[in-house]
């Protein structure tokens, strides 16, 4: 494992990142800093899936939206979010690398709950412009809080199941980064002695 580079790329030097994990697992954060780092696009799913007032996109609406954020740069981008149907699949059949996020629950809900609060208070922005969060929407069953715990084991098996047939150490380009086993600092390092060497 040690010879495998932080990022696969295309080995022309372009990098297509796709970030995935459940919600408050910290996709905006890390996509940002990669994004960054590589000087390309970061491309939020969120922002391109939901409009004003919680609207939503036809499939092929937003299947366009998706195929038009990636043409933005030929040296790659940075996608965060996750797999909604088989219209993001073409996110995994363009992407040089798949960074999965798989820290503990306990260890994310906090941060998701302190977001939240940050959110409604309105010092940091919604996930999408126009999606405002209510106090009332966020305790109920269809809230970010109750979503990001029911959801946790459905990704873990979902990604779990990806990884078995994707993964780097079998010659595929996806990897998982537990954050509480100190994977995610491992990583960065070696990305930021990858950049350094190039």
């Amino acid at each position: 494992m040690m010879n495998i580079p932080s990022l696969l790329g295309d080995g022309k030097g372009n990098y297509r990142v796709h970030v995935v994990g459940n919600s408050g697992t910290g996709k905006s954060t890390v996509s940002t800093y990669i994004a960054t780092k590589l000087n390309v696009p970061h491309i939020s799913l969120d922002a391109l899936f939901w409009g004003p007032g919680w609207t939503t996109p036809s499939d092929d609406e937003y299947k366009e939206r998706i195929i038009g954020a990636m043409a933005q740069d030929p040296r790659g981008w940075v996608i965060d979010g996750n797999h909604r149907g088989t219209v993001t699949t073409v996110i995994t059949e363009h992407a040089t690398d798949v960074i999965w996020l798989d820290p503990p629950l306990w260890l994310y809900l906090p941060r998701i709950l302190w977001r939240t609060l940050l959110r409604l208070l309105n010092i940091i922005p919604s996930c999408a412009e126009g999606c405002e969060e209510t106090w009332g929407d966020v305790l109920s069953t269809n809230g970010i809080i109750w979503y990001c715990i029911s959801q946790h084991g459905y990704r873990k098996q979902q990604y779990d199941e990806m990884l078995a047939r994707t993964s780097i150490a079998k010659g595929g380009k996806m990897r998982r980064l537990n954050e509480w086993d100190g994977d995610l600092t491992i990583w960065k390092a070696g990305f930021e002695e990858m950049l350094r060497a190039h």
